[in-house]
């Protein structure tokens, strides 16, 4: 009987496996990142309803390619560990208005990549940041009226 370890001789046990990160968890961050850096921004929380700041986030991760050991010894003695997929995303944000929306996209996208590479080892690949609704201190008090 061949086991595994008979089977693939240059492999050490603690190397065996594989990480696979769901798509779920990467929106699940994404979303609490970008309502981080969008939280940084007291000119358009303060117009945003608390049930409205929470951004929507759809994602598709795609796992990276197996690798030999040879790469991932040059990969590591880079400094930067190989990346365990890559994800594509879009997120809908909510803001207030007015005030800053490039700069707010801008740290969304920034942040949401650095920190989904570093939490969960994902590259982001393509990153959509669009602006659902904009929410004004003239609307909030006339319900769902429309301001003309």
């Amino acid at each position: 009987m061949t086991g595994e370890a008979d089977r693939r001789p240059g492999i050490a046990s603690g190397e065996r496996g594989a990480i696979a990160v769901a798509d779920r968890v990467v929106a699940k961050i994404a979303s609490h990142v970008a309502r981080e850096a969008l939280s940084r921004f007291p000119e358009s929380v303060g117009h945003v309803p608390a049930g409205r700041r929470t951004p929507r986030v759809t994602t598709s991760v795609r796992r990276a390619p197996e690798r030999d050991t040879a790469g991932r010894d040059a990969e590591s003695a880079g400094g930067r560990q190989a990346a365990l997929g890559e994800a594509r995303l879009r997120i809908t944000v909510e803001l207030g208005y007015p005030s800053d929306i490039g700069a707010q996209c801008a740290a969304v996208r920034r942040e949401v990549t650095e920190r989904l590479r570093t939490w969960s080892g994902i590259d982001v690949s393509h990153l959509v940041v669009s602006v659902g609704r904009l929410h004004s201190a003239h609307t909030r008090h006339a319900g769902e009226e429309r301001v003309r």
